[in-house]
C-alpha cells in the first residue's frame, strides 16, 4: 500500500508558446570588498556563531531580521555555498539543518533591494503580490486600492492565470496581502515566495571516483521515457551528462550550470565510467528557475516551469526544492495531479521537529526523505505524514559541476531516485496505481508499516553510488 492516502524589482515575461522566460538585470551594485572576505564569509554561512560575531542585523518591512554570521555569502542553488567546504564539511548535519534559514538571511542582507520577507520571515520578491485568476472586478478593486499590474502570466496548460501586482508605497507585504483579501474575500492572493535547494554537494578531492555494482553498470532503463526537473542549471559539458538527452527551459536560452542541479540531473539520467542514473536512456526536461538572479526560485517562475513541463508530456517531475506553502504553487500542483502527472519532492533538511516544507507537504505530492548507508534516516530530515518514501540521501556520489563525482547529502538527492523509479514503474501507462506498486517493493524501516519517518520504506538502495576514498 502507499505510505499515505494522498499518494493517489526583477521583471519576468513568460511566453508559454515558446517556453521562454526573460529577466531584466538585477541590481549588482553590492559587491564584496575583498576575495578574502568572500571566502571567510562563505565558510561561516554554515556555522553557528556567537552574538558578538554576528553582523547584518536589521529590520525589513516591519519584520526583525536576525543577525547573520557571514551574511554576504551566497548559498542560493548554483552559488558558491551550494558546495560544503571546510568546517561545514566536518559537520554536514548542522550545516544542512541551518542552511535554509541562513540562506534567507544572507539573501536579504545582500539583496534587500529586491528581496523582502513575509510575516513568517519567509523570503519573497519585494513589492509583489500574486493574484490567481482574478476577475475584472477584482482587478478594478485592486487598482482602486493602489495596486498596479506588473505582468499577467497565462498558463494555459494549468488552466491558471497569474497576475503580479505591485504593492503601493508605504505598505508592508503582510498589510498589502490583508488589504487585497479584505477588498476581495473570494479572491486568491499570496506572496511571490522564494524556494531553496534541499541538500548540498561536497567538495571533491582529486581521487574521488564512484564504485558502482554490475547491475547498475548494465542499466539501460528509461528509453522513451520523459522526466521533468525543476532546479538550478544543469551542466551541458559534464562527462556523466554529455551523452544525455536534455531539453532546457529558462534563463533566456543560457545554460548557467550549478552543482545542485547537475547532481540531481545525474541521479536521474547520468551515465558514464563508474556512474549510472536511474534513467540513463530517458529524456530529461530541465527547467532552471534561478538563472543566477537574487529573486530566482520564486513561486511564479516555479509555476511557469510546471506549466512548461505539463506541455511537454512528462510523466514525473522532480522538485528538490523547499519553502513555505503558496497559493499559486498549490493550485499548479493540483492541476498537474488532474493531468495524471506525478510530482516528487524532497521533504527538506530543517530537522525532525520542523514544520512541513513545500511542495513536498501538499497532498498531491510524493514526499521523499533520505537515509544513510546503514538505512538510518538523516538526522536533519523533516518528519511527518508527507513522507511517502525513503531513498539514499548520503554516503553517495553524484556528478559535480565539474568532471568529478562528488559526495552529496540531503533529501534533495533522495528525491530523484524515487522520481526515476516511479517513471520506470509507470512506463507509458496511467499513474493512479504507480505509488502503491513502488511501495509494495519498499523495505520497511522503523515502526512496522508506513510511518512519518520512513514513509512506506526504503527504495532505490541498489542505485547508490558510493564515493571513492578521499
Amino acid at each position: 500500500m502507499c505510505a499515505r492516502s494522498r499518494c493517489s524589482g526583477v521583471r519576468i515575461l513568460i511566453r508559454e508558446q515558446n517556453a521562454s522566460i526573460m529577466f531584466a538585470p538585477g541590481d549588482k551594485a553590492k559587491r564584496m570588498r575583498s576575495s578574502a572576505f568572500i571566502a571567510s564569509m562563505a565558510m561561516l554561512l554554515f556555522l553557528a556563531a556567537p552574538a558578538s560575531a554576528q553582523v547584518g542585523a536589521g529590520r525589513l518591512s516591519g519584520v526583525d531580521v536576525p543577525a547573520l554570521p557571514g551574511a554576504r555569502g551566497d548559498i542560493l542553488p548554483g552559488g558558491p555555498g551550494s558546495v560544503l567546504t571546510g568546517p561545514a564539511l566536518q559537520n554536514p548535519v548542522t550545516a544542512l539543518r541551518s542552511a535554509r534559514r541562513l540562506a534567507i538571511r544572507a539573501l536579504i542582507d545582500r539583496h534587500g533591494d529586491v528581496v523582502d520577507v513575509d510575516p513568517r520571515g519567509e523570503p519573497v520578491v519585494r513589492n509583489e503580490i500574486l493574484a490567481l485568476s482574478p476577475s475584472p472586478v477584482a482587478l478594478n478593486l485592486a487598482g482602486a486600492a493602489g495596486f498596479v499590474v506588473i505582468r499577467e502570466s497565462m498558463l494555459g496548460s494549468l488552466d491558471l492565470k497569474v497576475v503580479s501586482l505591485a504593492i503601493p508605497a508605504g505598505l508592508t507585504p503582510g498589510s498589502a496581502l490583508k488589504k487585497l483579501r479584505r477588498a476581495d474575500p473570494d479572491g486568491t492572493y499570496d506572496f511571490n515566495h522564494i524556494y531553496f535547494g534541499a541538500g548540498r554537494t561536497m567538495a571533491a578531492s582529486t581521487d574521488d571516483h564512484g564504485q558502482v555494482n554490475a547491475v547498475r553498470a548494465r542499466n539501460e532503463a528509461g528509453a522513451g521515457l520523459k522526466i521533468g526537473l525543476i532546479d538550478a542549471g544543469v551542466s551541458a559539458t559534464n562527462v556523466w551528462l554529455d551523452q544525455a538527452r536534455i531539453r532546457r527551459w529558462g534563463c533566456d536560452g543560457q545554460i548557467l550550470s550549478s552543482p545542485h542541479g547537475t547532481a540531481i540531473a545525474s541521479l536521474l539520467i547520468g551515465t558514464g565510467a563508474g556512474f549510472t542514473g536511474v534513467l540513463p536512456h530517458g529524456e530529461l526536461y530541465a527547467a532552471d528557475i534561478y538563472c543566477g538572479m537574487p529573486t530566482g526560485g520564486n513561486a511564479l517562475t516555479l509555476v511557469a516551469a510546471l506549466a512548461w513541463l505539463a506541455q511537454q508530456g512528462v510523466s514525473v517531475i522532480n522538485i528538490s526544492l523547499v519553502g513555505p506553502t503558496n497559493e499559486a504553487l498549490e493550485q499548479a500542483v493540483h492541476a498537474l495531479k488532474k493531468r495524471d502527472i506525478l510530482i516528487v519532492a524532497a521533504v527538506g533538511n530543517d530537522g525532525p521537529t520542523a514544520p512541513p516544507l513545500y511542495p513536498a507537504a501538499y497532498p498531491d505530492v510524493i514526499g521523499v526523505t533520505g537515509v544513510d548507508v546503514k538505512r538510518r534516516v538523516l538526522p536533519e530530515a523533516v518528519r511527518g505524514p508527507q513522507v511517502a518514501f525513503a531513498a539514499p540521501g548520503t554516503d553517495m556520489a553524484a556528478a559535480g559541476d565539474e568532471d568529478a563525482l562528488v559526495p552529496v547529502r540531503g533529501t534533495s538527492f533522495a528525491a530523484p531516485l524515487v522520481a526515476g523509479l516511479l517513471a520506470l514503474e509507470r512506463g507509458d501507462g496511467a499513474t493512479a496505481e504507480v505509488p502503491g506498486r513502488l511501495a509494495a517493493t519498499a523495505i520497511d524501516l522503523g515502526k512496522r508499516g508506513p510511518d512519518e519517518t520512513y514513509g512506506a520504506g526504503l527504495v532505490g538502495e541498489q542505485y547508490r553510488v558510493t564515493p571513492g576514498s578521499r
